[in-house]
């Protein structure tokens, strides 16, 4: 290996181990990796200004087909734009909602929909977590669901940890079926140019017949622990939050939710609109901060802008071993050990993807694969497309197995501990990773079907 090479994959290996030990946000050592790679890697070892200017890529940001591609596959090289002005808008858009109550309506609506009954609260609760999660950021879907799942747990006097737990997995095994789903979907899908509707057609397919034996494994495995509760939940049925109380201002609550079916629809039609996504999540943010008019300042602020900047400088880093040829090499890796038989390949990137994704975030695990399979693609002439799947499902369901192996799973176990709730490793993974094994082994078995 080359300097420039050893000194990318060191400083892109020390930023992977202080995102897992977690003492400080994740956005510190992915912005501290970035400045290291542009200046030691690319300025002081390879001399190449070049490579810092390719790698940002801000000249992308200035090019109308960037915003309306057509039927164009835009390049993506460095760091993905794409998908960061998305989810920034996406972000400001869910802000909007939370801010009217729409989130917390829809899961009070629910639980008075089954009578405030806590086993069937959790199956309709896992089923609107996977539900919305191919719409939007699961880590949001956990913000606000967990935070009403430990409500309505306090009320109705059961243990809302199965329940939440249940509520993670259902996100990331639902978001795998879209490309707006997951993060790890959005690189995926805006870096090789696939739509919301290639998703759902390959990935979409598996990711609910997963979700469906999620639901029993979690209905058996739960059902009687939080029955037993239910004898305690004296609670009279008049004193039942309405969901109408969820709704702060009526007026900007049907403004908020007619953007949010607005934006949903324009994310499940842009192959046929030729609308990018980063164009769909500017459109969703300008129209909640013109919605919310003085409030729109406040919308701002909440944006979880260290998670963008978590975002950039993850680019950065996995495109400093794109650049001194690290990912090249580990492509010519893989094509070595699999032959080039797509029957090898798709269980290696699965299975090392699943259990990648459980150890470490899924996000930046998956932006540096995405040009590891195209090298692949490219050097071993192995479909790309099934490549992307497996790398989809692998990535987005084995980031179910702990409390760190998903955004998702950080939050909802981070506001549960909060409220007084703590869930430990060892009983998070005690489910979860069953409960991974098996869909898991379900994507194996389709993906082999299907594509092999």
């Amino acid at each position: 290996m080359l300097i420039s090479q050893i000194l990318a994959v060191a400083i892109f290996v020390i930023m992977f181990v202080a995102i897992i030990v977690g003492k400080v946000h994740r956005y510190i050592p992915a912005l501290i990796g970035a400045g290291l790679t542009l200046t030691i890697v690319f300025l002081a070892t390879m001399n190449s200004p070049e490579s810092i200017t390719n790698v940002l890529n801000l000249g992308q940001l200035g090019q109308l087909n960037f915003w309306v591609p057509g039927q164009e596959h835009i390049e993506s090289y460095g760091i993905n734009w794409q998908t960061i002005v998305f989810i920034g808008g996406m972000m400001t858009m869910v802000e909007g909602l939370g801010e009217v109550g729409f989130f917390r309506w829809i899961c009070l609506l629910l639980a008075k929909m089954v009578n405030y009954k806590i086993v069937p609260i959790l199956i309709v609760f896992m089923l609107l977590s996977g539900f919305l999660s191919m719409f939007i950021d699961s880590i949001t879907v956990l913000l606000f669901l967990a935070m009403v799942t430990i409500e309505l747990a306090r009320l109705l006097k059961f243990d809302p940890v199965p329940v939440i737990i249940a509520e993670i997995f259902a996100a990331n095994t639902g978001g795998a079926a879209t490309m707006s789903g997951d993060p790890p979907n959005i690189i995926i899908g805006t870096a090789l140019g696939y739509t919301f509707t290639d998703f759902a057609a390959n990935t979409g397919v598996i990711a609910w017949i997963g979700m469906l034996f999620t639901l029993g494994f979690f209905y058996f495995v739960f059902r009687k622990k939080l029955t037993s509760s239910q004898a305690g939940a004296g609670t009279p049925t008049a004193h039942y939050p309405e969901p109408s109380e969820a709704i702060i201002d009526r007026r900007h609550f049907l403004l908020n939710a007619a953007i949010f079916v607005a934006v949903v629809a324009l994310i499940v039609t842009h192959a046929e609109t030729g609308l990018s996504m980063a164009l769909i999540g500017v459109i969703a943010a300008l129209l909640v901060l013109l919605a919310a008019g003085k409030g729109a300042l406040h919308i701002i602020k909440r944006i979880d802008w260290r998670t963008l900047l978590f975002f950039i400088g993850l680019f950065i880093c996995v495109g400093g071993l794109e650049e001194t040829g690290v990912l090249t090499m580990l492509a010519q890796s893989i094509r070595d050990i699999s032959g080039g038989n797509l029957v090898l390949v798709i269980p290696l990137i699965l299975w090392v993807s699943a259990f990648a994704s459980a150890i470490v975030d899924n996000i930046p695990f998956a932006a540096t694969m995405v040009p590891v399979i195209v090298n692949l693609s490219r050097t071993a002439g192995i479909s790309l497309p099934t490549m992307a799947w497996t790398l989809a499902l692998g990535t987005d369901i084995g980031g179910n197995a702990t409390p760190i192996g998903a955004s998702a799973n950080v939050v909802g176990t981070a506001i549960a501990e909060r409220e007084g709730y703590p869930i430990s490793w060892g009983k998070f993974c005690k489910y979860a990773i069953p409960a991974m094994i098996m869909v898991v082994s379900l994507c194996w078995l389709y993906l082999i079907v299907r594509y092999a």
